[in-house]
């Protein structure tokens, strides 16, 4: 049935209007204040913001982690995600030692296929390239995937500095963009062997694996390459100070790059790691939570515009019985936070409610930022004419307090238990469809695959 939303505030990142949305199917047809109702549903939203749907440009999801899978599936964290008002989400394709892109791809299109309350695209991450593998590029740009992911760390996963180069310049040629997570991986490997050698076993020791320096050095080395390479990069959850000022360097003289952080980066610090216990495995990630100085440093880059996107690098893991797995040995403790319910509630609440940013800063950095960059703009993270009707109708007023006994997201934690929040969807449209509504997911499972073309702000 097609809809008229009267009465709101729409958002966009240039400003903000009073004025009603018309949805037909499911588009967006036509926008102005005063709409006379044309015998469709009338939904009165009078003192509600009208945010675009929100894109969460970094998820993982039915992860395999070797003997166990992340806690959240395809099915499980969309229904999160839609929950929380992200009506996109875009996951990394793994692609394994002596595979195929396309058999990649081929196996996380099962995992997603007919599971996801969202729309949902890929990225992929190539850990094995070869001249075989160069060939596919074009393959994957007729699948829609145009986007791509290097790691500098992890043994299994990470590729050289001479790979690297060659990758940025075979998927720029192709319209696509990289992003690397940047840290040192041998660094890391012999910092870890030295402090379980002096007996440091915990969680409390995983941090010293991987101080500030460890990013900062291979951001440094990664603008590097694709300085010489000739394209532009997306560095995704910076996390440190320290990192920050390399890609402010960067751009100064010229350098295309853009910057990926993650809401635990804003609200969380490494006291995190001093907890009694094991508590502490619960904010065993990577990169680590950090300092209060870093925290700060994000805010303001996030408030000058500096940071072009927030994903959440939801990769969530049991407590109990998977991060537990590493009581003997912090290296063995499964890295990553769920998050994708509560980004847009912890950002708002935090960033907009406090004056840190504005409400078109947020709707920039959580909708029309990552269309852009990916490739789907402005059929979504736009509220425009002809846009899909993604819609998160946002009551600035309502009051909650985060708790996992509560969450959407199948784990048995929130890192951010006990929060208090301000502000918080109570109504989401995915193409036209009202899928969430005052604190139920109505409609489930009705998630498209996203097919996208070249990418880049």
């Amino acid at each position: 049935m097609d809809t008229l939303l009267q009465g709101g505030t729409i958002v966009t990142p240039q400003g903000s209007f009073a004025g009603d949305i018309r949805v037909r199917g499911e588009r967006i047809t036509e926008i102005g204040e005063g709409l006379i109702a044309q015998g469709e549903k009338v939904i009165p939203v009078e003192g509600k913001l009208l945010f675009p749907g929100f894109i969460d440009t970094h998820t993982h999801f039915d992860l395999d982690a070797g003997s166990f899978h992340t806690a959240d599936d395809f099915a499980t964290g969309t229904r999160a995600a839609i929950a929380g008002g992200t009506t996109v989400i875009l996951d990394f394709t793994t692609q394994e030692k002596g595979e195929t892109l396309m058999e990649a791809l081929g196996n996380w299109h099962r995992l997603a296929d007919g599971k996801c309350s969202c729309d949902y695209g890929f990225h992929m991450s190539i850990t094995d390239w070869n001249e075989a593998v160069r060939k596919e590029l074009p393959l994957m740009t007729r699948e829609g995937v145009t986007s791509y992911k290097l790691y500098m760390a992890y043994d299994n996963l990470k590729v050289s500095d001479g790979e690297i180069f060659e990758i940025l310049q075979a998927v720029e040629h192709e319209g696509g963009i990289i992003g690397v997570h940047c840290e040192n991986g041998e660094l890391i490997t012999e910092l870890s062997g030295q402090l379980l050698a002096r007996g440091e076993t915990g969680p409390e020791a995983h941090p010293k694996a991987r101080p500030a320096e460890i990013e900062a050095e291979a951001v440094y080395r990664l603008l590097t390459i694709a300085r010489m390479a000739g394209t532009p990069v997306n560095i995704v959850h910076l996390s440190t100070r320290r990192a920050y000022e390399v890609v402010r360097a960067a751009r100064a003289e010229g350098q295309r790059v853009y910057v990926e952080s993650c809401p635990q980066y804003f609200l969380l610090e490494d006291s995190k790691y001093e907890l009694a216990g094991f508590e502490s495995a619960k904010y065993v990630l990577s990169p680590p939570l950090r300092k209060q100085e870093d925290v700060d440093c994000l805010w303001k880059a996030l408030a000058a515009g500096e940071i072009d996107t927030i994903g959440t690098d939801h990769c969530s893991f049991h407590f109990h019985g998977q991060k537990e797995r590493g009581l003997k040995d912090f290296t063995k403790i499964p890295n990553g936070l769920p998050g994708v319910e509560h980004r847009p509630v912890l950002m708002y609440t935090y960033g907009v409610g406090t004056g840190k940013i504005t409400k078109e800063q947020f709707c920039g950095v959580l909708s029309e930022n990552p269309a852009k960059l990916f490739d789907m703009y402005p059929r979504k993270g736009a509220l425009m004419v002809g846009s899909d009707a993604d819609i998160v109708v946002w009551d600035p007023e309502a009051k909650d307090v985060i708790s996992a006994g509560t969450q959407v997201q199948n784990v048995d934690y929130t890192p951010y238990e006990g929060m208090k929040i301000k502000g918080k969807p109570v109504q989401v449209f995915l193409r036209g469809t009202l899928v969430y509504r005052e604190g139920q997911v109505v409609v489930p499972g009705q998630g498209r695959y996203v097919h996208r073309g070249r990418s880049g702000l």
